[in-house]
């Protein structure tokens, strides 16, 4: 395996192995943290938004040609969710002066996991959201990813629970102040 990991925006061709990613990552990915019952329940939250990739706002990372993981950030109000989401979509723009930029739908290949990609994808999330005057992310993290995220700098603000048919997918919502990149900041 090579250490070269490539990211750059996805693009409406990438959409079918955005899919499988995440379903590797929702279905392999957090099964060390979640009961079978809770995976199974937590695909009807999580997944792939379609609208970020038309934002041009989503990554995906490679090696070698194969995608390795993916992640975006967002200007529109959606915390987290995909297409399928019902009742968590709202794609009114956000207020950079006053809202923070949305960090979503991070997934990394169970098979390469501890290399870096997920802070690859956030470090990028991150300098473009500030690029746009965000000074602010906001993200909705799943058991699996709230470890990454607070080394990473972000802090809890509530916890969100979803209940999705009686089976509760843990959730917590957290923020972090984004730097003004290339500035000293």
């Amino acid at each position: 395996m090579s250490d070269a990991l490539t990211i750059r925006p996805a693009v409406e061709d990438d959409l079918d192995v955005l899919r499988d990613l995440m379903t590797l990552a929702i279905d392999q990915g957090q099964a060390a943290v979640l009961t079978p019952a809770q995976i199974v329940a937590s695909r009807s939250v999580m997944g792939l938004d379609t609208q970020l990739v038309r934002d041009g706002t989503y990554f995906i990372v490679e090696e070698d040609g194969a995608a390795v993981g993916c992640g975006g950030w967002s200007r529109r109000a959606t915390l987290y969710g995909g297409d399928h989401s019902a009742g968590l979509r709202d794609p009114a723009l956000l207020d950079p002066a006053r809202d923070a930029a949305r960090i979503r739908a991070m997934y990394t290949h169970p098979d390469h996991v501890r290399r870096g990609i997920g802070r690859m994808v956030l470090d990028r999330c991150e300098r473009a959201a500030a690029e746009a005057g965000f000074t602010a992310g906001e993200l909705m993290s799943t058991a699996s990813g709230e470890r990454l995220y607070t080394a990473c700098g972000y802090r809890p603000l509530e916890r969100a629970d979803a209940d999705v048919g009686g089976v509760v997918v843990p959730l917590v919502r957290m923020r972090k102040v984004l730097h003004r990149f290339g500035t000293g900041g």
